[in-house]
């Protein structure tokens, strides 16, 4: 066994050791407290000093991400104005191994003024600290996997571990889904596939010109090749109706053209209309409709994979709202393997 290894292996077995020590009935008060923070609309404050307190940093991150207001205080600046931030209603968790750590201690006696619930995550069980506490969790070891058994190792991997435990049976009593859990995480892949939808990332109607159904077959293709007000190819051109200018008769994709003129001999070509070469019927989508869902839509369409779809108003049947193209999909982070997207 290596020593690496075996480094691993002790901070799991503390890790191990911790989850048989804890009291369950601590456990249950410091989560009941926490349920009251989402009760209150009040928010969880932590603390601690040196690596307890990159600890603590990260459990309030670990909060704030699942839906509880977190906010880390650093107890050196609590003293000197930061304690404003910290309100009658809200719950402290204080991290200290030795339980004796100077400036959390200072802090005790204002949060108890202030009435502001307190749970201790500590080394001992006998400290001052968790003498100053309402609940007290045991994150004991025996020793840090350190070879000098002083830098924080084991015992700063037990914190953590209660506190993405605390953090994990919080997230599941709230009854936190995917989408709450997608509010906050909008740059993820679970993120954008709860929260993008289709009006996020088509190009809107107003930034496209249509074809009149009498537009000859060269202004098609012009359209297709280069698009229209200069945004480009769209891979698809939208033919309008008659009367009504936002009213769409039908679309034409590349597919289209090709299968038009494979109709039709070369000397006919002139007289092709664009509107006998557009699809009357294609596959639509509402703007409100996720770009997940809009996606496999494209992708598992029985008739053909499609590149392009038209965003219409659902309360108006054919009104164009706007196109939407694999190609932003896939730029906005989606993958084409709608399968592998599903959380």
């Amino acid at each position: 066994m290596s020593a690496l290894t075996s480094c691993l292996e002790g901070e799991a077995a503390a890790i191990a050791a911790a989850a048989q020590r804890l009291n369950s009935a601590q456990v249950e008060a410091a989560l009941e407290l926490l349920a009251g923070c989402r009760q209150r609309r009040s928010k969880l404050v932590v603390t601690g000093v040196g690596k307890s307190g990159i600890v603590a940093r990260k459990i309030a991150a670990t909060f704030s991400s699942i839906g509880l207001t977190a906010v880390f205080l650093n107890p050196v600046d609590a003293l000197h104005g930061d304690l404003g931030i910290v309100a009658a209603d809200d719950v402290a968790l204080l991290l200290s191994n030795s339980g004796e750590t100077e400036e959390l201690l200072a802090i005790i006696p204002h949060l108890r003024r202030r009435g502001t619930a307190r749970i201790a995550l500590v080394g001992r069980l006998g400290s001052s600290l968790a003498t100053g506490c309402d609940v007290v969790l045991d994150g004991s070891v025996d020793r840090e996997v350190c070879p000098l058994n002083l830098a924080p190792t084991a015992s700063t991997a037990v914190a953590m571990a209660i506190g993405d435990a605390l953090a994990a049976v919080w997230m599941e009593r709230a009854g936190i889904s995917p989408e709450d859990f997608a509010i906050n995480h909008p740059a993820g892949s679970l993120g954008r596939q709860l929260t993008l939808t289709v009006a996020d990332l088509m190009v809107p109607a107003t930034d496209l010109e249509g074809l009149s159904p009498q537009a000859p077959l060269a202004e098609v293709i012009g359209q297709l090749t280069q698009g229209s007000n200069g945004k480009g190819s769209l891979g698809a051109a939208w033919v309008q109706a008659s009367g009504d200018p936002r009213q769409m008769a039908g679309l034409i994709t590349d597919g289209d053209l090709r299968r038009t003129l494979q109709r039709h001999p070369p000397e006919s070509w002139a007289s092709i209309r664009a509107g006998a070469m557009a699809t009357a019927d294609p596959i639509t989508v509402a703007p409100q409709t996720l770009a997940i869902t809009a996606l496999e839509l494209m992708e598992r369409n029985p008739r053909q994979a499609i590149s392009v779809l038209p965003v219409v108003d659902p309360a108006r049947p054919g009104q164009l709202l706007g196109l939407l193209r694999l190609h932003d999909l896939v730029q906005a982070g989606f993958s084409t393997n709608p399968a592998a997207e599903r959380p």
